[in-house]
């Protein structure tokens, strides 16, 4: 394998382990708070202000000419993100973990085929395979072994 996708690989799992993580201790915090979309707003408040003391202890706070000069779709990431973390939060107590996590694989797999396939927000262009359609089908599999 090469050597220089190691560490996006690496960074990648971890985050796997994060999102899992992260399903079922917004479910508590549902739980705690009431209803599952409060939770996921607060998830995302102390999100917010881990990222702001990241971003100003490194000094990459963006410039607001930078930002004006952004397309109209780069602002939809945040309500897409929103919409994952509700939706772990809601899921995780009715499905499961490996189950939600399961199907939010799947989920991406299918949405990143298309983007690549399309070539999508300007990522290069990856054609769909038996490979690919292979990969996606497996994921599919095991989402509803993990449901049954």
């Amino acid at each position: 394998m090469n050597t220089g996708l190691m560490m996006p690989l690496v960074i990648m799992l971890v985050a796997g382990v994060c999102i899992a993580t992260q399903a079922p201790i917004n479910a508590q915090l549902g739980r705690f708070s009431g209803d599952t979309m409060s939770a996921a707003m607060l998830s995302f408040a102390v999100g917010l202000v881990v990222l702001v003391i990241l971003v100003s202890l490194r000094g990459a706070m963006p410039t607001l000419s930078a930002l004006k000069a952004a397309p109209w779709w780069v602002w939809i990431g945040g309500a897409l993100g929103a919409f994952y973390v509700w939706g772990a939060t809601f899921s995780v107590q009715k499905i499961g973990v490996v189950a939600t996590i399961s199907a939010l694989i799947l989920g991406q797999l299918v949405g990143g085929a298309i983007i690549d396939a399309a070539g999508a927000f300007d990522v290069p262009v990856k054609s769909i395979d038996l490979r690919r359609v292979a990969a996606v089908a497996f994921v599919g599999i095991g989402v509803f072994l993990s449901v049954t």
